[in-house]
């Protein structure tokens, strides 16, 4: 795929080059088979979708305009990035959820699955807060991640290496406007 040079608001120079990985026309047609796949899980329930904040919010969106069906939404922030393209390894959360899930399913709607750490520690936050399933929607995952074992019931794309940006994904808070997705590349 060629390059996309992109110039910041803020600078307004070139910094980074963007590789294009998922189009729109593949973002929306995967998301509306996974809300088939999630719709029929949840016809006999009212599920809590949880949103990993700040990325997965525009997936999110699009994801519950496709299921059509009875849910609550509630949103968690946690951070193991900052402003660098590597994880520190440090889950921080500085968003709690405000939903009462005890006893109920939970969905819990990532943006990006790495390692799989932040994941997990997601999901034993909300199980020790009493839901009762914990079920895993993510748009991205590492390839490595899969490999290694993460847990994820519902996958859009499973991707290579590379830090990905546009669709909601960013880094240090820029490119989340952009309608794909790319992967960040030094210019």
């Amino acid at each position: 795929m060629p390059m996309v040079e992109v110039q910041t608001a803020e600078t307004g120079v070139r910094d980074r080059a963007l590789r294009r990985l998922i189009t729109r026309t593949r973002l929306r047609r995967r998301i509306k088979e996974m809300a088939v796949q999630i719709r029929g899980d949840y016809q006999e329930s009212r599920p809590l979708l949880v949103g990993v904040l700040k990325g997965a919010f525009v997936f999110l969106a699009d994801l519950i305009r496709a299921l059509d069906i009875p849910l609550e939404v509630d949103f968690i922030q946690v951070s193991s990035y900052g402003s660098d393209t590597k994880s520190s390894g440090e889950i921080t959360i500085g968003h709690h959820i405000t939903a009462d899930i005890a006893g109920r399913p939970v969905l819990l709607v990532e943006d990006i699955v790495d390692t799989g750490l932040t994941m997990d520690v997601i999901r034993r936050y909300l199980e020790e807060r009493g839901a009762a399933e914990v079920r895993v929607c993510a748009l991205l995952a590492r390839r490595s991640a899969l490999k290694a074992g993460a847990r994820i019931d519902y996958l859009g794309f499973a991707i290579p290496e590379g830090f990905v940006v546009g669709y909601g994904l960013d880094y240090a808070q820029q490119y989340r406007q952009l309608p794909e997705i790319y992967i960040l590349e030094e210019a």
